[in-house]
């Protein structure tokens, strides 16, 4: 290089890094350029490459929902999971959502097809969705299919709940059948409650809502008393007792015409448990199944636990010398008022009775041995008329109710002792009204 010019050279690199330097205050490392603001009217060069350029990744644009169609055309087989409950708390929230390509894919296709997933669609599109609440139903087969439900908010009656069919296969649950609620203008699908478990599960629903004269649509009255269903109703309803909420329904046997359950209940002021059977047959194909058999001996013992010191004789129901079985309301000593659990009991006989007026009830009242006996037999009388002026005041006939006094004539427990000395808990089961169904 020329000695004259290198003066020049050295100014020129001056001027370079100043003008670095200077850049260097403005543009920071992760410091944003200075941009000159916008001119109106006029679009930058680089708000124009912006307009062209693709979009920005990392920016999600708005998805169409697929059409139950298209979600059905690549579903799989649904989540297999350990817990019931946890699937079906995934579904409700889906449900809820009214995100049909996630609820899809946590139901599956063997369950699914393009017309329910419609059906969901139409669902919770007329009126959101919203649970009510998820329960288990029972055991369809023991240990390896059970029923669920997903009770929806604010339904008609009838229309209110998703029920669904869970497979277990190697530890795990899935979902293997769903039954939806019916259109509004539709009349339950049969499929609700025609097999044998949704029977069970219906007739203790109505017991549970001391609806007598529902239940009895389930049973067999020529191989089940009505005395028992209204037994059955006054137990839920003193012994507070309400369905188990892990497997209520469990699967004893089932064959193509019979089926059998174990009912498992507990307290609601308590952990205390207890249980009954339910046997039903279906006499022939595509015929109703029907209960033919209620088992209540060891749920009777568990009430005779709680409320008479386990006195198992101290129940509201009772074998008949005549034959059958009788409702059993019991009396304070020298008493022939009725007491709030009496009360009770009668007025769901009275519903019973009113809901029919050919049926008829004989009314025999009882006492335990002290007194004379002349004094026992009026007492006796006035028991049973307490009871029938109750049933009369609650609108039942008079036609209906015949009444016998019987004094300390039939106990139904010893008044003493082996020794001779007297036994109080004897004579608190004989101190009674019996209410005889004759029909």
């Amino acid at each position: 290089m020329n000695s004259n010019k290198l003066p020049y050279f050295f100014l020129a690199l001056a001027a370079v890094l100043s003008a670095a330097a200077v850049a260097l205050l403005f543009i920071r490392p992760g410091s944003k350029p200075v941009i000159a603001p916008p001119v109106p009217g006029k679009v930058s060069p680089s708000e124009k490459a912006v307009e062209e350029s693709e979009p920005i990744k990392g920016i999600e644009e708005p998805i169409t929902p697929q059409t139950p169609e298209e979600i059905m055309k690549d579903l799989g087989v649904g989540l297999s999971t350990a817990s019931p409950s946890e699937l079906l708390e995934k579904i409700g929230k889906a449900l809820e959502e009214g995100d049909l390509t996630s609820l899809s894919q946590l139901i599956g296709n063997k369950a699914l097809d393009t017309a329910k997933l419609e059906q969901l669609r139409v669902l919770h599109e007329n009126e959101p969705l919203r649970i009510g609440g998820i329960r288990e139903i029972g055991e369809i087969e023991m240990n390896r299919r059970s029923r669920w439900a997903i009770d929806l908010a604010d339904r008609e009656t009838g229309r209110d709940r998703i029920l669904f069919d869970l497979k277990r296969d190697e530890g795990k649950w899935s979902i293997d059948q769903l039954t939806l609620p019916p259109a509004s203008d539709q009349e339950v699908p049969k499929d609700v409650l025609a097999d044998s478990l949704g029977i069970a599960a219906s007739f203790l629903d109505a017991v549970l809502d001391q609806n007598f004269e529902f239940a009895l649509n389930f049973i067999d009255t020529e191989k089940v008393s009505e005395a028992k269903i209204a037994a059955l109703c006054i137990l839920f309803e003193e012994g507070q007792y309400q369905l188990r909420k892990q497997r209520p329904l469990r699967a004893m046997f089932s064959t193509d015409d019979t089926a059998g359950f174990i009912a498992n209940v507990t307290t609601t002021d308590s952990d205390e448990s207890a249980q009954f059977s339910l046997n039903l047959r279906r006499p022939e194909a595509g015929s109703d199944w029907k209960l033919i058999e209620i088992n209540l001996d060891a749920l009777l013992s568990a009430y005779a636990d709680r409320y008479a010191d386990g006195d198992v004789y101290y129940s509201p129901l009772v074998k008949n010398p005549a034959g059958g079985e009788t409702l059993a309301l019991y009396f304070e000593f020298d008493q022939d008022e009725m007491n709030v659990r009496t009360r009770r009991q009668i007025e769901i006989v009275a519903s019973m009775l009113k809901a029919d007026p050919a049926k008829k009830i004989t009314l025999s009242g009882h006492t335990d041995a002290l007194g004379s006996e002349n004094y026992n037999d009026q007492l006796s009388s006035n028991r049973a008329q307490t009871v029938r002026d109750f049933l009369a005041a609650a609108g039942v006939s008079s036609e209906q109710i015949i009444t016998l006094a019987k004094g300390a004539s039939q106990p139904r427990r010893p008044n003493v002792t082996e020794d001779g000395e007297d036994d109080p808990n004897g004579r608190r089961a004989n101190r009674r009204t019996e209410i005889y169904l004759d029909f």
